[in-house]
């Protein structure tokens, strides 16, 4: 089992060494008086793309990975 650690968002994956894991984050808004589904849901897929390049082999932890991910992040705060 590895467990990657990417100290952004809150971002932890694990994953088991047979082609799978788990994602765990701090992305979605889970309080408040109206929380924002579309912004949840584009956070959703976000989670979903780390876990399954992770599963793959890519190097989530990789500096330019880093920026790239929060760059999507931030594009969708912006316009969400």
């Amino acid at each position: 089992m590895t467990v990657i650690d990417l100290r952004c968002y809150g971002i932890v994956v694990t994953l088991d060494g047979r082609g799978e894991g788990s994602i765990v984050s701090d992305l979605k808004e889970t309080d408040g008086p109206q929380i924002n589904m579309e912004f949840n849901a584009a956070m959703d897929g976000i989670e979903s793309l780390v876990l399954a390049q992770a599963c793959m082999g890519c190097d989530i932890a990789s500096p330019a990975y880093l920026e790239a991910l929060e760059s999507a992040v931030e594009a969708c705060t912006n316009n969400l």
